[in-house]
């Protein structure tokens, strides 16, 4: 387990501990700051999985590392941070308004995340790419065909926008909704698909065009941990950009004092 705190509330800030032999990686542009002794390598993905192979084969593996990390809506390369003579501190931040979690994998279970969910890992942990099941999640899941597949041991990091809020849908009879916009990760043992706000009936039309919620839940079946946001990005983006252009309080102040003094 990586020794680490988080600082802050709202806008949290992870601040990581690596002892000698350890090793974190994390997503290009979420880097804060370090203590000088520690080195920070920018590696092409999967470039550490076709190490020792032919050069043929190295470059054909590494780009089709490289190629899944595009599909995923991701950077070529994850940055890389190693301490040199002793301990040292990484410390990594969101590019959103949040939480980060810690999350412990334990080699038996893959954990599956939403695109830019990752803010960093112990390079223990295997980053892949998975299909969603269905073609209707993927095509009506919110994010795409493309989940983030994190396996084997090590400590892995995520992010929110808002808070973190954990269910089991085994909680809940079995099966929960969720805004398609608001679900971050869930476990192996947890079937992702869609599903309709409504049926076609007026109650399912009325809910679909008024009801301000889109047209599709993710639907989440089973036992196991599921993590969900309780802010939606793209909502919060359009809500920051309809404020944008109006006049404050403030403003209307200063066009008074102006005024007063024509």
């Amino acid at each position: 387990m990586i020794k680490h705190k988080l600082v802050g509330n709202a806008m949290q800030m992870l601040v990581t501990e690596l002892s000698p032999g350890e090793e974190v990686y994390g997503e290009s542009g979420k880097f804060l700051w370090k203590s000088a002794n520690v080195d920070m390598d920018t590696r092409f993905a999967g470039g550490d999985k076709h190490k020792g192979k032919g050069l043929f084969e190295q470059a054909i593996g590494t780009a089709i590392e490289v190629g899944k990390r595009k599909l995923a809506g991701e950077s070529w390369a994850f940055v890389y941070f190693t301490p040199k003579e002793g301990n040292g501190l990484v410390s990594f931040a969101q590019m959103i308004p949040g939480e980060i979690k810690a999350l412990e994998l334990d080699g038996t279970q893959d954990l599956y995340v939403q695109k830019e969910g990752l803010l960093a890992a112990e390079s223990t942990i295997d980053f892949n790419i998975a299909l969603t099941k269905r073609i209707g999640a993927g095509v009506f899941g919110g994010q795409g065909f493309i989940l983030e597949k994190f396996s084997d041991a090590g400590t892995l990091f995520i992010g929110s926008c808002g808070n973190f809020i954990e269910l089991n849908p085994a909680d809940y009879g079995g099966t929960i909704h969720v805004d398609t916009g608001c679900l971050v990760a869930f476990e192996e043992t947890i079937d992702y698909d869609i599903k309709m706000i409504g049926g076609l009936d007026q109650k399912g039309i009325k809910n679909i065009i008024f009801g301000g919620e889109g047209i599709f839940f993710a639907k989440l079946t089973g036992n196991g941990k599921v993590w969900i946001q309780s802010m939606n990005i793209t909502a919060l983006a359009r809500t920051i950009l309809g404020y944008s252009g109006r006049a404050s309080a403030e403003d209307r102040t200063d066009l008074g004092g102006l005024l007063g003094r024509i």
